[in-house]
């Protein structure tokens, strides 16, 4: 049995202990697929409703031009590719991008800068801050991704009325400096201490085919469980022509590897919304309703996300009535719970019995 902890500890997300041991989590990672992806929809059918997923959409509000090396990104100014570069959005132009969103069912709006850090940029964080606030006052759940930032840029954010603020790990801490160099892992758990404390939610995942290893996903998962993140999203990786990854990473990461990630997070994590972002395009759709059925409930989708294609709005809604399926409602999941307080799963190594028990509120 996997030991609990009291779920609103107060120690930083730097120092979190996680309820799971690195081999608890690989002796659930390896076991046979479908007994995996079996035990991973039962924890899901008892914390979730398995019927609903939630339809975000990513807008680029601030493209390009981004000082750090990371290895995959199209927007790093150190590599020769398409990326645009732009200056930051007006308020009114993304709130048309967000009432279209809106239109067509989509009920969590993020946004993502192309900044290292929000140092120096308050004019800018002011501006966001107003399109928070007022896209928020559209009935959405409102998510950020602007870089690092300290606690009281955080709190600025909290009082615009941000609901979750997006900060990746990317990998492990052992794989990560073999994909940025300009950022540590450290630093980010930082960034994620600084949103805990401004009482935001956190949405924090990673990228799968980086050229990582079984043991680097799993160590990435041991991560992600003392975080807990209200939402987790799940990429793959997508070649950028111009970026060392295009040349270096020359086969996807199979669906068995993203459905084991993907059916081991909803172990670790049952209250967690788990996001199918980036590169979700190349799954086949019944690769999708596998991940569905792992526990994945939520898709990005819309004209695009960052820097890469996205499946449509009608396209997005027509699986999901193949596949009987629903859209989430607006803060059907955010607003259950408080931001650092989550049910925590006890699993039986039987693997027969799947509980799930709340700790002390």
């Amino acid at each position: 049995m996997i030991r609990t902890r009291a779920a609103n500890s107060p120690l930083p997300a730097s120092q979190q202990p996680s309820d799971f041991t690195k081999d608890d989590i690989r002796n659930t990672y390896r076991k046979p697929l479908l007994d995996l992806i079996h035990e991973a929809s039962s924890v899901h059918r008892a914390n979730q409703d398995p019927h609903a997923i939630q339809l975000c959409t990513l807008l680029n509000i601030k493209s390009g031009g981004c000082s750090e090396d990371c290895s995959y990104c199209s927007q790093s100014s150190r590599y020769k590719t398409t990326s645009p570069v732009t200056k930051l959005m007006t308020v009114d132009d993304v709130l048309v991008k967000a009432r279209e969103a809106k239109e067509n069912g989509s009920t969590r709006f993020c946004m993502g800068s192309a900044w290292r850090d929000m140092n120096g940029r308050k004019a800018n964080l002011k501006r966001i801050c107003e399109m928070v606030t007022e896209i928020r006052g559209m009935g959405m759940e409102v998510c950020t991704t602007l870089g690092m930032l300290n606690e009281a840029q955080a709190i600025q954010l909290k009082e615009a009325g941000l609901t979750a603020y997006n900060h990746n790990i990317d990998t492990s801490r052992e794989f990560y400096p073999s994909v940025i160099t300009t950022r540590s892992f450290d630093e980010r758990l930082a960034t994620i201490d600084n949103v805990k404390s401004a009482g935001i939610k956190v949405c924090s995942g990673g990228i799968l085919g980086l050229g990582e290893k079984e043991e680097d996903r799993i160590s990435f998962l041991h991560t992600l469980s003392g975080l807990r993140p209200e939402s987790l999203p799940i990429n793959a990786l997508v070649p950028i022509e111009g970026t060392p990854l295009y040349s270096q990473v020359t086969k996807p990461l199979p669906i068995q590897d993203i459905l084991r990630t993907i059916a081991t997070a909803r172990i670790l994590l049952p209250k967690t919304i788990i996001r199918l972002a980036a590169g979700r395009i190349s799954l086949a759709e019944t690769d999708q309703a596998m991940c569905f059925l792992a526990g994945a409930n939520a898709v990005f989708t819309g004209e695009r996300m960052l820097t890469t294609a996205c499946s449509g709005w009608e396209e997005d809604k027509a699986m999901l009535d193949r596949w009987g399926l629903r859209g989430m409602k607006s803060f059907e999941k955010a607003e259950e719970q408080p931001a650092q307080q989550q049910e925590q799963p006890i699993l039986f190594k039987d693997a027969e019995t799947v509980k799930s028990a709340s700790t002390a509120q």
